[in-house]
């Protein structure tokens, strides 16, 4: 893998803050990235699946109502 000076900087500095290392570091990264990439699947998933089939505008208003009934107030 070939990364640019400056980015090694930053991260060997990142790493030595955290105390860990350049590999830990770039394997959190490439774990973020997979996880965002199979959470936007699961979120395509279930757009695809309302317009599929919509929410019933009824069920919809019920469940605000109970929402305003239920929510702490903060």
């Amino acid at each position: 893998m070939q990364l640019d000076d400056e980015l090694v900087e930053r991260l060997d500095r990142l790493a030595e803050t955290e105390g860990t290392n350049r590999s830990e570091l770039l394997r959190r990264g490439a774990s973020a990235v997979l996880e965002a990439a199979e959470l936007r699947k699961a979120d395509r998933s279930l757009r695809d699946a309302y317009r599929r089939v919509p929410q019933d505008p009824a069920l919809v208003a019920s469940a605000q109502r109970l929402a305003a009934r239920t929510a702490p107030e903060w």
